[in-house]
């Protein structure tokens, strides 16, 4: 399978709806870097985001909602956010 723009926003977006956890989000990552091949008309943005989350469990590296924020702008996206009460 390619890892395409969309494959690796969605997996963001996972991650930010608290849908899967970091650790899970960095092993996508990982196997992606090593396994997996990236769509050629976007390689080097795919590769370079990808290698980027795979370290996300570093404390040095991280990843921060500003990370995914401008991941998901380079990756096309414009980010908006919306929030509802939790019903009581």
């Amino acid at each position: 399978m390619k890892i395409t723009k969309k494959i690796v926003a969605n997996r963001l977006l996972e991650y930010v709806n608290r849908s899967i956890s970091l650790a899970e989000l960095v092993n996508w990552a990982e196997d992606v870097v090593c396994n997996t091949d990236y769509d050629e008309k976007d390689f080097e943005l795919i590769k370079s985001l990808v290698s980027h989350i795979g370290l996300a469990d570093v404390k040095q590296f991280g990843l921060t909602w500003d990370d995914c924020y401008e991941y998901l702008s380079l990756l096309g996206y414009k980010v908006r956010i919306t929030v509802s009460p939790v019903p009581a």
